[in-house]
């Protein structure tokens, strides 16, 4: 698993993952739990996307040590019933926010290190999210 611990000074970059890696990506940050975490993506997908009927979804990692997912659709309505949130994201902002979700659960519903790991990934993805060009709603939608 991925245990970059980076700080950088920079602002956080993505880089969109090679088809040809694709396969290695998912164990390399989540090891045992990868399909977990990527089922939990795709709950969550389809519980707060209400036009959402599944994609292919984009790796990218993270120049911090994170990772997400981005489902090829357009931008779409994002409904948040927890909270409030209702609003049109891009892509990109949608693929970040329900990432965010399914890593704060998975950091609760895993034990010990899996635990850990999602929390790490979670506060990394954050960290990329507030450079967003989107990032006001993807902070509404997981407040």
């Amino acid at each position: 698993m991925n245990h970059n611990d980076s700080t950088s000074s920079g602002p956080v970059t993505a880089q969109l993952v090679a088809d040809r890696a694709r396969l290695q990506t998912l164990p390399k940050h989540f090891g045992d739990h990868c399909l977990f975490i990527e089922n939990l993506v795709f709950v969550f997908a389809r519980t707060f996307i209400p036009t959402y009927q599944g994609a292919y979804w984009r790796f990218y990692e993270l120049s911090n040590g994170g990772f997400y997912m981005v489902p090829e659709i357009e931008p779409a309505r994002l409904i948040v019933e927890g909270n409030g949130f209702d609003g049109v994201l891009s892509a990109d902002a949608l693929g970040i926010t329900v990432c965010l979700f399914a890593l704060s659960h998975g950091s609760f519903a895993l034990a010990g290190q899996a635990s850990e790991n999602c929390s790490r990934h979670y506060e990394w993805l954050r960290e990329f999210s507030f450079e967003h060009q989107e990032r006001s709603l993807i902070s509404e939608a997981i407040d």
